[in-house]
Parts: structure tokens; C-alpha cells; sequence
């Protein structure tokens, strides 16, 4: 699952980014207020992480443009304002939780999570193609109806190759979006973590979900 960071205090923001990551969520941050609301309303994200005091635009501006665009992104609001008119505020703009600084990482995590739960709750969050299913808030595999144990890294990798299905990654692409950083052409990790996904996902069934495009990439082809 998806969340942005929309937050200019550098040291918090890398605090959340490396804690959400760690829980296999994917993260993209943003320091600026004006990039955060392009992204916020031009991207989709499961959920967003926003501090109401932004350089460029401040947070409230952003809340407000994206409720009265129709985008109902659950939206944790983070700030140093623990005031109650300021907590009254946001939300009555269409914050759906408030957070306070200093704050503790477990407790930010919890009430996303549960941002996560109510936003799914009224939709089936499976994502399914033939007998294949993936559960991007439960994190479950399944091939067949058997649960598939992977690592954090392989579930990772499989949900942003789901994501995007049909749609050739090259290699690049897919270590900055689930490793982060550049990719190195001299290493093969990559391919080694799609042999154990197709060690996993497609050994055994006739019907094969994770293709290689010679000279490009991988797709995982419904």
C-alpha cells in the first residue's frame, strides 16, 4: 500500500519514512507544500501523512483543496499544534485523525492502520486474476487457495509488479520504488528475487503470472 509523507521537518519525516518501510509499505515524501498537493491530487495513495505548518502551501490549504476535489484519501494530520481549535479545525476541513509532535512511531503506525482498516472496510481490498489473490492490507499471498509465505522484501517486490500489472517494469524502476535507492548494473539481485517469486508463484501451475521482456524487463501478465 501507498502513503505519502507530506512533512518539512527532514529528521521526522526520514523517522516515518524508515518505519513505514519496514512494514512493507510504500512511501514517497515531500518537504514542500505546493509538490505535496500535485502529488496528493494527482497520484493515488492509500493514505497521507500531512503536516499543517509546509513551506509553498500549508497543510490546511492542502486538506481543503483535496475534500473540495472529491479525493477522500484518509489523512492523518501531524503537527506541533496541539491546541484543541487547531485539532477542531482540521478536522472539520476532512482530517479523518490528528497526531501531535513528539509523538511515538508505534502509535502513528497504529492509527494508520486503522485509516487503512476503515477506508477498506466498505470495499473487498483482494486483488484477484484467475486462482491467483493478494491482500494488500493483510499482506496475504495465495496460489490456489494455499497461502504463499514470502519475505518482507518478496511481498514487496510481488505487490508493485501486482500494482502495475500488464505493464513491463525494467529494473531500474523496480529498485527505486521497493529498494530505494539507485540500481547498480553490476549486481543481479533483482533477477534473484524474481526466480524465488516465480520459485513461489508459478512453479507447479500451468498458468504463469510473472513474464520476462528480454532486453527490458519483468511484467506480471494477467
Amino acid at each position: 500500500m501507498r502513503i505519502l509523507i507530506i512533512e518539512d521537518e527532514k529528521k521526522v519525516a526520514s523517522l516515518i519514512r524508515k518505519g513505514l518501510e519496514k512494514e512493507n509499505y510504500m512511501v514517497d515524501v515531500t518537504s514542500n507544500g505546493a509538490d505535496g498537493l500535485v502529488k496528493s491530487h494527482n497520484l493515488s495513495y492509500d493514505s497521507i501523512i500531512l503536516d499543517l505548518m509546509l513551506p509553498g502551501c500549508d497543510g490546511l490549504h492542502i486538506l481543503k483543496t483535496l475534500r473540495k476535489g472529491g479525493i477522500k484519501t484518509p489523512v492523518l494530520i501531524l503537527t506541533a499544534k496541539g491546541d484543541v481549535e487547531s485539532r477542531i479545525e482540521g478536522l472539520n476541513h476532512g482530517a479523518d485523525d490528528y497526531l501531535v509532535k513528539p509523538f511515538a512511531f508505534g502509535e502513528l503506525l497504529a492509527r494508520v492502520r486503522a485509516l487503512l482498516r476503515r477506508s477498506h472496510k466498505q470495499q473487498n481490498p483482494l486483488i484477484s486474476f484467475d486462482d491467483f489473490t493478494l491482500n494488500p492490507v493483510s499482506h496475504e499471498v495465495k496460489r490456489a487457495g494455499a497461502v504463499i509465505e514470502m519475505s518482507a522484501k518478496e511481498y514487496s517486490l510481488l505487490e508493485f509488479l501486482v500494482f502495475n500489472a500488464d505493464r513491463v517494469l525494467n529494473r531500474i524502476t523496480l529498485s527505486e520504488h521497493v529498494w530505494k535507492y539507485d540500481f547498480d548494473r553490476g549486481t543481479n539481485f533483482i533477477d534473484v528475487y524474481i526466480n524465488r517469486l516465480r520459485n513461489k508463484i508459478d512453479k507447479g501451475y500451468r498458468k504463469k503470472f510473472i513474464y520476462t521482456v528480454r532486453g527490458y524487463g519483468y511484467m506480471f501478465k494477467t
